[in-house]
């Protein structure tokens, strides 16, 4: 398989794309709303989204339900994160899986966080992983989805800002995909006219009125993001509230094509 026909199924072209993370247990545990890691496929994978963000687990586990939607894509978590807050008070980021390993799979892209609130010297390895993901990646055919994110800070403006920052050293790394917390709509809309790289945009944790995910989306589809990472604002909903969200994202999301 060649990187244009993973990156087309991970992106549409007719389409923004709707993939749906609940690959949260890897960092938080028995999350509330994924107790049961493969519940959520059945659920919401009829609902008009494009695919999951999924664990290697999940993955293995799921087999025979994407063997019969194949239309739903799937892109594989390679890494996993515990951050400054946790008991030795620094961040630390591992791979837990392989590129190779998600070829061997048939998943259609993997995804690493690109956690930046850690030492200098635990950036630079970082950057040194990634790097070499990116080289496998290339090798492989397969794109790479990375998150430049400020983990646990607060939405403030300056987090926002260096956040923009962290997304261009993602870009210099090499990332195909870039996935980022919705910095705003004009933001949004410079950071594509300067990267030249698709990017998608994380829903984030859940909060507020549903009015308000959904006005986010359609800021993010007005900006030109090939695609909405959304999950813990849907699927920890109560459920009737969850899917009549996902709909109206849905109905945006068939607003636009793209043409590239």
């Amino acid at each position: 398989m060649s990187m244009e026909y993973r990156m087309r199924r991970t992106l549409p072209s007719d389409r923004v794309a709707i993939i749906v993370p609940v690959d949260h247990g890897l960092i938080f545990n028995r999350i509330a709303g994924l107790e049961t890691p493969s519940a959520p496929f059945e659920t919401w994978g009829s609902q008009d989204v494009t695919g999951f963000m999924m664990t290697p687990g999940q993955v293995k586990q799921t087999e025979r339900f994407f063997a019969r939607n194949p239309h739903l894509t799937r892109v594989l978590t390679v890494d996993t994160y515990y951050d400054y807050t946790q008991l030795d008070g620094g961040g630390s980021h591992k791979l837990i899986t392989t590129v190779e390993e998600a070829v061997r799979l048939g998943v259609d892209a993997v995804k690493m966080l690109f956690p930046w609130n850690m030492s200098n010297a635990e950036r630079a390895a970082l950057c040194d992983r990634v790097g070499k993901v990116v080289a496998a990646c290339d090798a492989w055919d397969i794109p790479l989805v990375l998150e430049p994110v400020l983990i646990g800070a607060p939405r403030t403006e300056e987090v926002i800002e260096e956040e923009e920052k962290i997304a261009r050293i993602a870009y210099d790394l090499g990332a195909h995909i870039i996935k980022i917390a919705f910095p705003g709509e004009e933001r949004t809309r410079r950071l594509i006219e300067e990267l030249k790289v698709p990017l998608v945009i994380a829903g984030g944790p859940l909060s507020g009125d549903p009015a308000d995910t959904v006005d986010a989306v359609a800021q993010t589809i007005r900006a030109g993001a090939r695609g909405v990472i959304v999950g813990r604002n849907i699927w920890q909903r109560e459920r009737t509230e969850g899917e009549k969200v996902l709909a109206e994202i849905a109905t945006l999301t068939h607003s636009v094509g793209f043409t590239d």
